[in-house]
């Protein structure tokens, strides 16, 4: 033990740093200026949305107890079914792996039904094919992955023993790297084409990047994605359409491309891997009493421990989040030097996918990726104040 509380020290000394690291941005020493919602949003669209909200939060609840539920259950009895299979170790602990996320989302199903109800019920888009078929071809994506990655997590620990995690981490970190870098050119999508993009993309130096519209969607929103030559920017068809106009878009494009600008990606996949190793080895360490993630009786408790961990996560990875997506929000303002545009932007946000502008503090913490609407309204307030005081 003495010899190993020194290399815990440097490994947790180096996490630190990597953090530290990680966390620096070009976002200024700002305090936003508090804002009241009302004097932003109309008291109808204020009501819808803490409505709409309500019941989106209940369904989410629904949801993680379901799985919970399941596959807490399943971590105990599933191992009778690891007994009646006779597909070898490897081969077993991939069905059951299966089964798993098979049992979650037959008990998921009737949420995600009830969630495209809820939708309907307030005037918002949703389709109750996409909840079923559309959770079948996500259901099957599952499988292979799952399937994949257990084949070599169960591999590698009946190689090297206990210490497979230390092998797993860095393999799934380069499976995320080769997954960024291959989804865009798999989502397709058409060309558009602004007068602003080209400015965009030399105040923002980042070299050119295509910009794509993707059908299909029901919201307004966009997403960058990519490394290197990969690199894209996705916006879903809404939001280029009426009542949003040319200048939010602009602000929308120069948000994306201040992800890409100050390498969000890369940064998202740093914090991945940041996390990778801590988690593979409590999932190493819960299992052990199982035999191990050679064995296919581990399975179905692995998968329980994987579903909370990611949960506990939850709230570190929204901050990480909310931080990346505040300095993507600066980086636009900083490009287009128009603060109007952004705040009518997330003003239409709020009557366009009812979101909440200022939720509970507990949806805030497990459930908000984004700086809230309100925060997002009060920095484009303290940008006019910044480059007020900034210019000559």
């Amino acid at each position: 033990m003495s010899r190993r509380l020194p290399l815990l020290a440097v490994l947790a000394a180096a996490w630190a740093v990597a953090v530290w690291l990680l966390w620096r941005s070009s976002l200024p020493a700002y305090h936003l200026p508090p804002l009241d919602p009302r004097t932003l949003f109309s008291p109808q669209v204020l009501h819808r949305a803490d409505d709409y909200s309500d019941g989106a939060r209940l369904l989410w609840l629904g949801n993680v107890v379901a799985e919970l539920v399941v596959l807490g259950v399943y971590a105990i009895y599933g191992i009778r079914f690891a007994r009646e299979s006779a597909a070898g170790p490897i081969g077993t602990g991939m069905l059951l792996g299966m089964l798993g996320f098979g049992l979650v989302w037959a008990a998921q199903l009737p949420v995600a039904v009830l969630s495209v109800w809820w939708r309907h019920r307030y005037g918002l888009d949703g389709s109750y094919v996409q909840a079923t078929i559309g959770n079948w071809l996500a259901l099957a994506g599952a499988f292979l992955f799952l399937s994949f990655a257990l084949a070599i997590v169960m591999g590698l620990a009946r190689r090297i023993g206990r210490w497979w995690w230390l092998a797993a981490a860095p393999f799934f970190i380069g499976l995320a790297i080769l997954f960024a870098f291959v989804t865009p050119w798999l989502l397709g999508g058409r060309a558009y084409h602004a007068p602003y993009v080209q400015r965009l993309e030399r105040v923002e130096h980042v070299q050119h990047v295509p910009v794509r519209v993707l059908d299909g969607f029901d919201e307004p929103n966009a997403f960058a994605t990519g490394l290197g030559v990969s690199r894209r920017v996705f916006l879903w068809r809404p939001i280029v359409v009426p009542p949003f106009t040319p200048r939010m878009d602009e602000f929308v494009l120069a948000h994306e491309l201040g992800h890409l600008a100050h390498n969000h990606i890369w940064k998202s996949l740093a914090w991945y891997a940041l996390f990778a190793f801590p988690g593979a080895y409590l999932i190493a360490l819960a299992t052990r009493r199982r035999g191990g993630m050679g064995v296919p009786e581990a399975v179905p408790l692995a998968i329980f421990v994987l579903v909370v961990l990611q949960l506990l996560q939850l709230p570190l990875q929204n901050v990480i989040s909310r931080h990346l997506e505040a300095e993507a929000d600066w980086s636009a303002l900083r490009a287009t030097h128009d603060p109007a545009a952004g705040r009518q932007l997330f003003e239409l946000f709020g009557s366009e996918t009812l979101e909440d502008p200022s939720p509970p503090w507990w949806d805030y913490v497990l459930l908000e990726n984004h700086p809230t609407l309100l925060q997002r309204i009060e920095m484009t307030q303290y940008y006019r104040t910044y480059a007020a005081a900034q210019s000559p």
